[in-house]
């Protein structure tokens, strides 16, 4: 194999690392921008819920 050759690969595998790298790092911010939006969905929790606990049986 020529030192071309080679020099073509090595380039084509480390431009391929690097859009494998990019895509990656995009569907992340994609997947915590739709996390951040569900958690602004959820309604507020009720002021008293929880204070108190029945007893009674």
């Amino acid at each position: 194999m020529d030192i071309a050759a080679l020099s073509v690969g090595m380039s084509q595998a480390s431009l391929s690392q690097s859009v494998s790298l990019a895509l990656t790092k995009k569907t992340m911010d994609t997947a915590q921008q739709n996390a951040s939006q569900m958690v602004q969905m959820l309604p507020a929790p009720h002021p008293t819920l929880g204070q108190s606990v029945d007893v009674k049986g």
